[in-house]
């Protein structure tokens, strides 16, 4: 902190001296002027934004200096149809048109074009490789289904950040973030954030350009402490609830999930008893860093033509959430970019490398600390022999479960101390989470595209004379993984590494008519994996403008997703869980011979109620409820899909104060891709009774987590609204709400991608970047309504909440100057945006940005 305010001083006592001999003023553009400027996102050639085909949202640079918040990528959160969710103060997801989850494989994220995913997830690591803020020119949002064009993943949205090109934004940038986050927290105190940016670009005669950044960010995160108990009616059968349950679940606390549980016949009646667990703050790690930059070289061997080659890297410190929580921590991931692009042709080839460095799984790391010190056996042992002698003594149940379980758990490590922090060291560093916690993953991804506009130069006539645009392409794609024994494995060649392809390409037709008041879009793109037969994805868009500023559109696309490597090959042992990748080199015997654990739950529990309340054995009580047991008919994994159609209308009202964004969408979601539970029985009898005795003994069947698809067709519908109207001189009145529902099913086979997404999301700001030639300011107010969250971590409402955030910006234009203080959620008023996500409070910050 120190060196970084100390660099901020030097760089403003230098420049001071500077701009005495020369003042450059600053220069405000025409706030509405965004309103007609050009985006290339939506048919990945440039168009104006308001003849967009789809739905599209743009972020300029200017909107993002003037945000009410920190960095343009909180900025995202108040753009229209944009749900956000925050697994972490340093990591958060995006999302449009429902079906969220905090590994959001179905929204894509780029850098100038290049895919920011993590390879061996499938979906982007939050800003680890996103530009800094201050090389971010423009962000652009689109809404929904976008495969036609950009292949797979893209079925809820993407967005594309354009970097600043440094032939046309040159010089030395610094700015320096402070800030302070937990006020009020009562799990920690007041805590320091800093982040240190600074970009510098130099062109040379127009012929070689070169860029550099580099940023470096500290804090404290948000800390996950959400104690609602998962399973309440664990024991309902013996009226044990609330804290006297013997099988508590809390959604932040680990190691007491279904897998640490175990039916123990105790004093004749039949309970479930779950290990003690340990709570996430007691575990975690939650000091934050991001260290990240870039460097670019640029050439234009020849007008209109651009060569360009750009290294960037992230390195982070940070909690990010999957099926479990996990702690990232020297978390690294590289990419290497070459592109071309003339006024006819654009390629570009680019590697991307994830190591997860020290990272380990939250949830592994507390079964495991409680595993160190006692087996599962001997544990649940020490407690049935308590609870016997207990009772026996005249003990009251209540009491004599608390009381085998402080037997059971003496010597049992205790968070926060010498011990307790090594065994966090070790297992942390055991790449076997049925006995350490390591998560250990080396992925590469290799990607080369092209496309060429055959309408520009070869086939000029046609789009001179016809008004015919022909656009085609390609792209190919690899993903490599190092088998690290214990999240993947090699079936096919053991000791090499794996490798998953797929190959794509598409065509694209506009053409104009009626002077040009009519604008046809159509495009189809083909897509081969090499475990999946061809996939086809069509768009069909029509643009209607009877004036350049009223813009009614209507499109249909269809977008789809291979399943990411952890879908396809994953093969993890996690505490007795064994998750496993749906492709029939993963799965093959498992699918055909295991039962739905649903099924053996309620058989179960069906036992459990014959013995507690009918006084039958457990034997006599597993033969009677046997047909309650169903065997798994599910299939092997396959491509997921979306139809897509939305009306939309764009424009522009009293004398072009006034902006207008509207749309309505309906989509139709086909093989859902999701796991199902189930338990392989281990004995080698067909005989039922064999199957059901060993579906009852927790030793003698496997328990696994299968990746398979839906059988369940859904569809949902939603739209949105975007008003901005320049109500007095340059002060700005903006707002939006966003509608999402879930519509109906086909089917409920209870694997269905949970919807995961609020009805109404409402934003309202008033701002002004210029009250006068220094002062600017914008306030932000935003509510979201609650929801159901469903996921395999953890079910249950979301309250809904509101957030005012605000800034106010002074500029010193002899010093080039910017300062900036804000906050986010100013009332601090603590809330979650999904089940088993932190608890946010209020974040407030002072920027000074230089440029020199």
């Amino acid at each position: 902190m120190k060196i970084t305010n100390t660099l901020l001083l030097i760089c403003i006592l230098h420049f001071n001296l500077k701009a005495q001999k020369k003042v450059q003023p600053i220069v405000y553009k025409d706030t509405v002027r965004q309103l007609s400027e050009v985006v290339v996102t939506a048919s990945r050639m440039p168009e104006n934004v308001l003849k967009s085909p789809i739905s599209i949202a743009l972020l300029d640079n200017r909107a993002i200096q003037n945000s009410a918040t920190p960095s343009f990528y909180d900025a995202l959160e108040n753009i229209k149809g944009v749900q956000l969710l925050t697994p972490s103060l340093g990591f958060k997801v995006y999302n449009t048109r429902g079906f969220a989850n905090p590994t959001n494989v179905r929204f894509v994220q780029l850098v100038d074009g290049v895919d920011n995913q993590a390879p061996h997830i499938g979906s982007p690591i939050a800003s680890a490789l996103a530009p800094t803020d201050l090389d971010v020119n423009q962000v652009e949002i689109l809404h929904g289904a976008a495969s036609a064009l950009y292949g797979m993943n893209a079925l809820n949205g993407l967005v594309n950040i354009f970097s600043k090109n440094p032939f046309e934004h040159q010089g030395l940038s610094f700015q320096q973030k402070t800030g302070v986050n937990h006020f009020n927290d009562n799990n920690t105190s007041v805590h320091l954030f800093s982040e240190s940016s600074l970009r510098w670009a130099k062109a040379f005669n127009n012929t070689f350009a070169t860029k550099i950044n580099f940023e470096y960010l500290t804090g404290y995160d948000w800390i996950s402490d959400n104690n609602t108990d998962l399973n309440p009616n664990g024991n309902a059968s013996l009226n044990l609830f609330g804290t006297d349950n013997p099988a508590y679940d809390g959604i932040n606390a680990y190691g007491n999930e279904s897998s640490n549980r175990r039916n123990l016949t105790l004093g004749g009646k039949r309970y479930s008893v779950a290990r003690t667990g340990y709570l996430e703050k007691e575990i975690a790690d939650f000091s934050l860093r991001n260290i990240k930059g870039d460097v670019s070289l640029f050439v234009r061997p020849k007008k209109d033509w651009e060569v360009s080659y750009t290294y960037r890297f992230g390195i982070l410190d940070n909690l990010y959430q999957r099926t479990n929580r996990f702690r990232l921590s020297d978390y690294r991931i590289d990419q290497h970019s070459i592109s071309f692009k003339s006024p006819s042709i654009q390629a570009k080839a680019y590697l991307t490398h994830e190591n997860t460095g020290q990272s380990y799984n939250i949830r592994s790391m507390a079964e495991n600390i409680e595993r160190t010190f006692k087996t599962d056996d001997a544990w649940f042992t020490d407690f049935t022999n308590q609870f016997n002698a207990n009772t026996k003594a005249g003990m009251s149940v209540t009491d004599a479960l608390q009381s085998a379980r402080n037997l059971a758990d003496k010597g049992r490590p205790q968070p926060h101390t010498a011990e307790f922090d090594a065994l966090i060291k070790k297992l942390g560093d055991i790449n076997n989470w049925d006995v350490g916690a390591a998560l250990r993953v080396q992925s590469w991804l290799y990607h080369v595209e092209a496309q060429v506009d055959l309408t520009q130069q070869l086939f000029s006539t046609l789009r001179q004379k016809y008004g015919l645009s022909i656009l085609t392409g390609f792209d190919y794609r690899m993903f490599e993984v190092l088998p690290d024994g214990n999240y993947f494995i090699n079936p096919v060649e053991a000791g090499k590494n794996l490798t998953y392809n797929k190959v794509g390409g598409f065509v694209q037709l506009t053409k104009l008519l009626l002077n040009d008041k009519l604008k046809l879009n159509a495009s189809m793109r083909a897509d081969k994996n090499q475990y999946f037969d061809l996939s086809w994805n069509p768009r069909l868009a029509i643009v209607y403008s009877p004036t350049d500023d009223q813009n009614i559109r209507i499109s249909y696309q269809n977008a789809y997703r291979f399943p990411s490597l952890f879908e396809a090959f994953s093969n993890v042992n996690s505490g007795g869980v064994k998750r496993v990748g749906g492709l029939p080199i993963m799965s093959q015997g498992i699918f055909e011979n295991s039962y739905f654990k649903t099924s053996i739950d309620a058989f179960q529990a069906a036992i459990t109620n014959d013995v507690n309340k009918n006084g039958l054995t457990t034997a006599q009580a597993v033969v009677k409820n046997k047909s309650l047991l169903k065997k798994n008919d599910y299939g092997y994994i396959q491509p997921e899909s979306v139809n897509s159609f939305e009306i939309g209308y764009k424009g522009l009202w009293f004398d072009k104060r006034l902006y207008v964004d509207v749309d309505f969408y309906y989509n139709q979601y086909q093989n859902f891709m999701a796991q199902v539970e189930t338990n392989l029985p281990l004995t080698q009898s067909t005989n039922a009774d064999s199957i059901a005795f060993a579906l009852n003994d927790r030793t003698k069947n496997q328990r696994y987590r299968l990746w398979t698809n839906s059988k369940t067709t859904v569809f949902n519908y939603g739209g949105s609204i975007g008003l901005r109207y320049r109500i007095y001189k340059d002060f700005m009145l903006s707002t939006n709400a966003s509608y999402a529902q879930l519509d109906r099913k086909t089917t409920d086979d209870g694997l269905e991608e949970a919807f995961n997404t609020p009805r109404w999301i409402l934003n309202f700001s008033l701002s002004n970047r210029k009250i006068t030639e220094r002062l600017g300011f914008n306030v932000n107010w935003k509510w979201q309504e609650d929801f159901l969250w469903q996921s395999s971590l953890a079910t249950g409402n979301v309250p809904a909440y509101s957030t005012i955030d605000g800034q106010i910006s002074y500029t010193l234009p002899a010093q080039n100057l910017t300062l900036k203080l804000g906050g986010t959620n100013l009332l601090n008023k603590y809330y979650y945006n999904f089940l088993a996500g932190p608890s946010v409070g209020g974040f407030y910050y002072l920027s000074a940005t230089l440029n020199l």
